[in-house]
């Protein structure tokens, strides 16, 4: 694990140190989900959001999917802790601060799914200069999914 987080890292500060904006990899699907429902200004799920956690497993049924990351906030773990367990994946923390960068290479040739929050999804959406708005409610599910040419189309859901 912390050495899969090293590889992250390390990634993640050389595309920081290269010119021009970050790009979905060609042949890239990069989903994008907002963890599960809390209340008000608590900082853990509730019975809603552990239910919609669990949801998403249902969600991504038949979707391949090759990593998980979230940041290291406790209803972001949560939320992606019921999919993890499902898919024998480790959930990898990247830091909430600029994610795209490391996000893009660990996509590279690849499905990853990233659990965020308003701040990051909004980032990545604008460091990605995508169209629309990001999937900032409770229970949206995106996928940016890049062509062989590195087109990016988008899908959204719900679940």
């Amino acid at each position: 694990m912390q050495r899969r987080y090293f590889i992250l890292a390390a990634t993640a500060l050389a595309a920081c140190g290269a010119s021009g904006p970050v790009t979905l990899p060609p042949d890239s699907t990069l989903i994008l989900t907002r963890h599960g429902d809390r209340s008000g200004s608590e900082d853990l799920l509730n019975d809603r959001g552990r239910q919609r956690a669990r949801d998403l497993v249902t969600a991504l049924d038949g979707v391949a999917l090759d990593a998980i990351c979230s940041p290291g906030i406790q209803r972001n773990l949560d939320t992606a802790a019921p999919i993890a367990e499902a898919r024998g994946l480790a959930v990898n923390r990247i830091p909430q601060e600029a994610p795209t960068a490391a996000l893009a290479a660990a996509s590279a040739g690849r499905s990853v799914l990233w659990v965020g929050n308003k701040g990051n999804l909004t980032t990545i959406w604008e460091t990605l200069g995508l169209p629309g708005g990001p999937p900032l409610d409770y229970g949206d599910l995106t996928f940016l999914r890049s062509d062989a040419n590195g087109r990016v189309s988008i899908e959204r859901q719900r679940y």
